[in-house]
């Protein structure tokens, strides 16, 4: 009897311990890919910019002051006009009275003053100033307020959905509803950093500018400290707080670390880093070549079979899962002529386990006319000179 007992405790015990330990089991496996650090700030997303991959973000969609962070959006217009010819490096641009009356950081410019979009850019981009901003937008859209109408439309093409613009610079004593999420941040500088050009200034410490008269000193510290880092634009206000959108590459991978309404800027600076850290810890590109898989039947061709390749591919995915990508092919067994070369004909599948993370295209490497009468007649004559 004392054993049934003892038996009976020891498998009430088992259930209550089974119970009460298998929820946090499941917790942790939920919670495994989850980062564990915080960061200092009021917002704040990490992205690749290559694919547009969100890796990490905390309340991204918060619209919050941007500060000079704006002018990403300022740069982004501007190098649209330069490659769509309507301004170029060299011209040079007159500074009104509006443009020499910001405050804040500046170059000082003089009403009357000219200087070249190529001092202007580096005067916006390493010192964040904002008489130069407003130099450049008066340049491309004749007025300050026609270019600020550009940069809302600008952020409505590029889905930008927690975003308005009130003016180029960020400067935020007067303004109403002058504001940024760190996801439209995230989008606006993968956009600006198709324009390759921007990073040439973003990248530079310490350069000078009226010949050498003045001095300018990048205000994005990372770019000095930070392995691989490219820029891309600081801002901080009193209703801000301390901002950035901290760029940097290393293996072809490009990561884009918003930070927003951080303490103090070595918070700031730290958030970023820690970010970026992150993303080029846990994450690499799974690089597949082109591959010609074989050949493809074709009906009623001038060629019975043309081969097909699979082409290349970059995948964004986590460092523990590199070495274990595996692929499905679907592929037709034949086309009928006439087929034209690029044709797809199938995908290859790449999985992650049972994860789909993404497709290429298998496609015909040379194209293929009907056979025509003579065609058919030349086939027969060559089988009956077979026989």
């Amino acid at each position: 009897m004392k054993n049934t007992k003892k038996r009976l405790i020891s498998l009430i015990m088992s259930i209550l311990i089974f119970v009460g330990v298998t929820p946090i089991c499941v917790g942790a496996d939920v919670q495994a890919d989850t980062p564990s650090f915080d960061i200092d700030c009021k917002s704040a997303i990490l992205m690749e910019a290559g694919t547009g991959e969100i890796l990490y973000e905390k309340d991204a969609d918060i619209p919050l002051p941007p500060a000079s962070v704006t002018k990403i959006m300022t740069l982004l217009l501007v190098m649209e006009a330069i490659d769509a010819g309507k301004i170029g490096y060299d011209d040079m641009v007159s500074a009104s009275a509006h443009a020499c009356s910001m405050g804040g950081s500046q170059i000082y410019l003089k009403e009357g003053e000219q200087m070249s979009v190529d001092d202007l850019l580096k005067s916006v981009v390493i010192a964040s100033a904002n008489d130069a901003a407003v130099a450049l937008a008066e340049q491309i859209a004749g007025s300050e307020e026609a270019f600020v109408a550009l940069m809302n439309k600008r952020a409505e093409e590029l889905g930008m959905k927690n975003s308005h613009f009130e003016n180029t610079n960020g400067l935020d004593d007067t303004v109403t509803n002058h504001t940024c999420s760190a996801r439209d941040i995230a989008i606006m500088s993968r956009e600006l950093l198709k324009h390759e050009k921007i990073t040439e200034y973003s990248k530079i410490w310490m350069t000078t500018i009226r010949g050498g008269e003045f001095g300018l000193t990048n205000t994005n510290r990372l770019v000095r400290f930070y392995e691989g880092a490219t820029g891309l634009k600081t801002g901080s206000t009193a209703k801000a707080g301390f901002c950035i959108s901290a760029t940097a590459k290393r293996d072809g991978m490009h990561l884009i670390a918003v930070i927003m309404g951080s303490s103090t800027r070595d918070l700031r600076n730290s958030a970023a880093t820690t970010l970026l850290n992150y993303g080029f810890a846990n994450y690499a590109f799974y690089h597949a070549d082109a591959e010609q898989i074989g050949d493809i039947r074709v009906v009623g061709g001038e060629k019975d079979a043309v081969d097909a390749t699979c082409g290349e591919i970059s995948l964004l995915v986590k460092k523990s899962e590199a070495g274990k990508i595996t692929f499905t092919d679907s592929l037709t067994e034949s086309v009928a002529a006439p087929v034209d070369k690029g044709e797809k004909v199938g995908e290859r599948s790449y999985y992650s386990g049972e994860t789909l993370l993404g497709k290429s295209d298998i496609v015909l490497d040379e194209g293929v006319e009907r056979i025509g009468f003579w065609g058919v007649f030349g086939k027969l004559l060559a089988k009956c000179a077979i026989f």
